[in-house]
């Protein structure tokens, strides 16, 4: 690994982060205006409320519009966030009032009243952005009171605006938009209505900094009340680990000790009884696993994502993702896993080569399609899915050509130079103990000690640590929640890998003391089946504390988040694994192997 320090992926990892960093810090010098100059508002997107992934273009809906709608270019994470801005025909220029102005005068036909309605039936809320800074609102209101039957809902649309704008001398700091209760169209009935769409800007004074106006949308996930929870979530966390971690500790010293001073007696003593236990299968524990390219694709995938995991947290905590950095994370997680393939390419490569596989470029390949493969075809079917709706999730044949191309010019040849890096390393396998020509039979075991039963046993720790804070990761990818407070996530994180490698180290103790040697696969298993938890709680967040619906929302929340479970899978896998590897190493290497 040692070989990829100095070269070209890892230098432009490096000033891509530099150049996150320095955009951060650099984005305060520019919105800076005069009184009357006009400042950029542009319109998102709507969309109902509970499904946070079916959001629609601003004029799908029969707004009033401007002579020439001009739609802003966008980057890639913008448009992979579903980001589509157009301009509006709200004028808001610097510190100019206005009060009760026009935008437009409408004959609704019956046709839009109907798609109204039903927009407002379904909480359809707008979004807007006005100098970078997010406005929300709700389209219309439905009401419900003193009735009992839904036939007899009365449904409103919101025709007054009012923009509320907060400045420091030349710049804008706070915007906030309310709708008047009192001035509404009437959706009920299927007829044509006559509308008459308004708004008032009202400007104010305020002392804020401009380095702090984003402070406002991140407060709300910081404050008391919500803090504590996060806290009491990494200290039943920090109690897990230290439970966990002592009783593993103490069992597995006390126990490993007795094992090495009976295993060390002298020659004569150990011919006079049969050899039992974990050292009774020196000769087969270091026996190759079964399908050896894809247990090396396996852990050279799960290596690349622990990779960018620690690289998107590092961007994290060096506060590149504030809040509406619109697309910032979608931009990180798409440069850095092409910059990162390389390594997935060197790990799978050698270990495979160490593991005396032959044909590595067949394992490369199984290497660069283990994650992708699954994770293109997921966004076949999820976008066409997208376009059947018209919804802004849908990409442009564009952005797709542009991945493509990220894909085919960076990240296959990085995967490429990786795997021969990794061939070329030449490392052998250390293995303390000489496997015999033929595996000793593994007795037979009890259902408990399966793989299934323990891969339950090892997945149930690590989740129980990380629980608290799924629920607000969550709120904030699959709601309207702001999540903010990464050094938490980051401690918690660190938590999750503790145990991971605590808990598949302690069953793969157990599994060679029952002289079942099989245990390469089942510490890699053992160690993913945290991300089985985690897709069987997002069955329990979608039913009991969500609200979303449909068909679009529900195949974007369990598609996407397959992906995301298999990717944590192949992950605290590889991570498993590996502490497990050390520990079966240390052991034999402590005792005399004959």
């Amino acid at each position: 690994m040692r070989n990829f320090g100095n070269s070209p992926a890892f230098v432009i990892l490096g000033v891509f982060i530099l150049s996150c960093v320095s955009h951060v810090r650099s984005d305060a010098s520019d919105h800076r205006y005069k009184e009357g100059d006009p400042v950029p508002l542009y319109a998102n997107k709507v969309g109902p409320f509970h499904n946070p992934s079916e959001t629609y273009r601003y004029f799908d809906l029969p707004f009033c519009s401007p002579d020439h709608v001009k739609e802003k270019k966008e980057a890639l994470g913008e448009v992979l966030n579903g980001d589509r801005l157009v301009s509006v025909p709200y004028k808001l220029n610097f510190r100019e009032e206005k009060d009760s102005s026009v935008v437009c005068k409408k004959k609704l036909s019956k046709d839009e009243v109907v798609f109204f309605r039903k927009a407002v039936e379904k909480d359809y809320y707008f979004q807007m952005y006005y100098d970078d800074l997010p406005i929300w609102g709700f389209i219309g209101k439905v009401d419900k009171e003193g009735k009992a039957d839904p036939s007899e809902y009365k449904y409103y649309l919101y025709k007054h605006i009012q923009f509320d704008v907060l400045y420091n001398k030349d710049r804008v700091i706070e915007i906030s938009a309310r709708m008047d209760p009192h001035l509404l169209v009437d959706l009920t009935e299927d007829k044509e209505v006559d509308a008459e769409f308004m708004y008032t800007v009202k400007w104010k004074e305020t002392g804020t900094p401009f380095e702090k106006r984003m402070e406002r949308y991140s407060m709300s996930s910081s404050l008391p009340h919500h803090l504590e929870i996060h806290w009491f979530s990494i200290i039943n966390s920090c109690v897990t680990v230290l439970l966990l971690t002592g009783f593993l500790a103490t069992i597995l010293m006390r126990v490993l000790k007795n094992d090495f001073i009976k295993y060390g007696q002298d020659e004569e003593a150990a011919d006079d009884q049969e050899e039992t236990g974990w050292k009774y299968i020196h000769g087969d524990v270091f026996r190759f696993p079964k399908y050896k390219s894809l247990f090396a694709a396996a852990l050279g995938s799960g290596t690349q994502l622990f990779t960018l995991t620690v690289f998107i947290f590092m961007l994290a905590l060096v506060g590149v993702f504030y809040p509406y950095n619109r697309g910032a994370l979608f931009t990180a997680l798409v440069v850095i896993y092409a910059l990162t393939s390389g390594i997935a390419g060197y790990v799978a490569t050698s270990f495979y080569c160490q593991l005396e596989g032959t044909n590595w470029v067949r394992n490369l390949l199984l290497t660069g399609c283990l994650f992708c493969g699954p994770l293109f075809l997921t966004f076949c079917f999820l976008n066409t899915v997208a376009i059947a709706y018209s919804a802004t999730a849908a990409l442009p044949f564009g952005t797709i050509v542009v991945i493509v191309l990220i894909w085919t010019l960076v990240t296959s040849p990085l995967l490429v130079l990786g795997g021969i890096a990794g061939k070329n390393s030449r490392a052998e396998f250390q293995a303390p103990c000489r496997t015999t020509k033929y595996p000793r039979e593994i007795p037979p075991l009890p259902w408990y000690r399966s793989a299934i039963p323990q891969m339950a046993m090892a997945g149930f720790l690590p989740f129980s640590a990380i629980y608290i804070e799924l629920y607000y990761i969550f709120a904030s990818v699959w709601g309207h929640r702001i999540y903010t407070i990464y050094s938490i996530l980051f401690i918690v994180f660190i938590i999750l890998l503790i145990v991971t490698a605590f808990i598949t180290v302690a069953l793969t103790y157990f599994q060679l003391a029952a002289e079942d040697h099989e245990w390469w696969w089942r510490s890699f298993l053992c160690g993913g089946s945290t991300g089985l938890f985690i897709y069987a709680y997002c069955l329990y967040y979608y039913y009991a504390r969500s609200d979303m619906s449909g068909f679009m929302q529900t195949s974007f929340f369990f598609g996407y988040m397959a992906c995301i479970c298999y990717g944590f899978f192949l992950l605290l896998g590889t991570v498993g694994f590996r502490a497990s590897l050390f520990f079966v190493r240390h052991i034999y290497r402590s005792i005399k192997c004959e």
